[in-house]
């Protein structure tokens, strides 16, 4: 069974995961893909949930499975994938599937998936808005944050590649950007 996708990616500090759950609030026929990782479950995750927490040796294993649709290693043994398996438990729910996750892992799937896909890539109104946001967070050593900022400038690059580029300035607007892509992709 096929279906749809709602890729959502962005660096770190856009607002995707903000307008993921918004959709997710808004849409019935929309089901969240639970991404695996490698690395550790934060105090506020839930396994299943949040994520697939495999570690890294369950990752590599599942790579060597060929149980992934996309993966990648984000940083030093730090992986991120879609498990296959999820992909079709969402589709046998005969719903349309929204992603949360970077942009790499969104452009392999919009490689593999083509028309059933549609890339949105998710920017704040400009670097200095983005990285502010990122350091507001205080969740984070300042060597990840900047780690973090080094990545999100790197990721930027990448926006042309994607079907849709949604600016993220106020967010009232752009959650009424996001119903109206997903509403014009999920309708045709």
């Amino acid at each position: 069974m096929s279906g749809k996708m709602l890729i959502f990616a962005a660096p770190s500090g856009a607002g995707k995961t903000t307008l993921v759950k918004h959709l997710l609030a808004k849409r019935d026929d929309l089901s969240f893909s639970v991404s695996a990782t490698s690395r550790v479950c934060r105090a506020n995750e839930v396994e299943g949930k949040d994520y697939y927490f495999l570690g890294v040796e369950g990752f590599k294993a599942k790579i060597e499975e060929d149980a992934f649709a996309e993966w990648e290693e984000v940083y030093e043994n730090q992986f991120y994938g879609t498990l296959k398996s999820e992909i079709e438990r969402i589709w046998g729910l005969g719903k349309s599937i929204i992603f949360d996750i970077d942009v790499i892992g969104a452009m392999n799937l919009k490689r593999i998936y083509g028309d059933q896909a549609l890339s949105v890539f998710v920017m704040a109104p400009s670097k200095a808005v983005l990285f502010q946001r990122l350091r507001d967070r205080n969740t984070e050593s300042e060597a990840s944050l900047n780690k973090r900022i080094q990545k999100a400038d790197q990721e930027l690059q990448y926006s042309k590649f994607f079907d849709v580029v949604l600016i993220n300035d106020q967010l009232d607007i752009a959650k009424r950007d996001a119903e109206q892509i997903a509403s014009n992709f999920l309708a045709h």
